[in-house]
């Protein structure tokens, strides 16, 4: 099967300096992938001239002439960015001519765009944002991590079903672990909205492991962890800041003497296991779920190593057709729930 993924060429921090490069690595492991580069086009060709050699054949060029700033409020982008490189890249996915799209563009931007151009699912009220975190086992599939600040229950639900379809498209799990984040595992523990979001996730037919706190995310308890996006994005932020408080810590004892700095260096090939296990490029790329179509969220800082990561991620989604089976389960959740109001009527 043959997957073509349109790229924000000009997004991010770094732009096409970053996303040409990761392309050209991408499609030299992918063979049956094209890529269509949206863009400047001068600039683009320009670039490409330099590195793309044979896969150069498997790389259309899409000319756009507004670019979206990383700072640029999203209501404004939506507005007066209707050629942005983010905007014609997302209507490639609608067009049919990309099965996704891959940004490192303005998320609020990304994410107003996308569900504008795009629109939801039959029976997804909102997108959220959902990204794998590492743990100890493997990974975690975190969502909401932003787009949602306030969530209701039957949100919630619809978190889960999304996460749950996400991770057996990525992973092959066949009936993924779903935790809901609470202060305390009992079932006594959270407020009315999180006590209702429990039951509605028994009711369904998720596999619901039952409430999970913040470590279990580092544990590896459960494949899915359901939260709303403020709770979500605070978790995310405090797993990259401890790991550069570690990263920090561990730089500074080994520095502190040249008995250390002796330890140092022979302890380096397990650091270098330790570096690429924990490695944060290996881990770009968040999806925006809910979505009729595959949208993936690039870190705008992303180097060329980890800006290819998220292209894989858009190429696994398309293939695994997460959009099809989300709307499947969804479709089939709601009926359930009609059938369960009948009845109690």
């Amino acid at each position: 099967m043959t997957i073509t993924v349109a790229v924000d060429a000009m997004g991010g921090d770094v732009g096409l300096k970053v996303t040409v490069p990761a392309s050209i690595q991408f499609l030299q492991d992918h063979p049956d992938t094209h890529l269509i580069l949206v863009g400047d086009q001068p600039a683009l060709e320009a670039e490409l001239a330099l590195h793309a050699g044979a896969v150069r054949e498997r790389i259309l060029i899409q000319h756009a002439t507004q670019v979206v700033g990383m700072d640029e409020a999203p209501q404004l982008a939506l507005k007066n960015k209707k050629d942005s490189s983010m905007r014609v890249a997302i209507n490639l996915v609608k067009e049919g001519k990309a099965q996704a799209a891959v940004s490192a563009g303005n998320t609020g931007a990304l994410m107003a765009t996308a569900r504008f151009v795009l629109k939801t699912i039959p029976g997804i009220d909102r997108p959220a944002i959902a990204k794998l975190l590492p743990n100890v086992k493997g990974t975690s599939c975190v969502l909401d991590l932003g787009a949602n600040v306030d969530c209701t229950p039957e949100q919630l639900l619809q978190f889960g079903i999304m996460g749950s379809e996400l991770v057996a498209g990525l992973q092959g799990k066949a009936n993924p672990s779903i935790g809901l984040l609470n202060i305390g595992s009992e079932d006594i523990k959270g407020n009315d909205n999180i006590k209702k979001t429990a039951e509605l996730l028994r009711q369904s037919e998720l596999n619901f492991y039952g409430n999970v706190e913040g470590d279990d995310i580092c544990k590896g308890t459960v494949d899915v962890v359901v939260c709303d996006g403020f709770t979500g994005n605070v978790a995310l932020k405090t797993a990259e800041g401890l790991a550069h408080m570690f990263a920090v810590f561990l730089k500074e004892e080994f520095s502190r003497s040249w008995w250390t700095r002796l330890c140092a260096l022979a302890a380096l090939p397990v650091l270098g296991l330790f570096k690429k296990r924990i490695d944060p490029r290996r881990y770009n790329g968040a999806s925006l779920l809910g979505l009729r179509g595959i949208v993936v969220k690039s870190h705008g800082g992303a180097d060329v190593t980890g800006f290819r990561y998220a292209l894989a991620q858009a190429c696994e989604e398309a293939g695994s057709d997460v959009i099809g089976h989300i709307a499947e389960r969804v479709a089939t959740q709601l009926d359930k729930l009609k059938q369960s109001e009948a009845e109690a009527n």
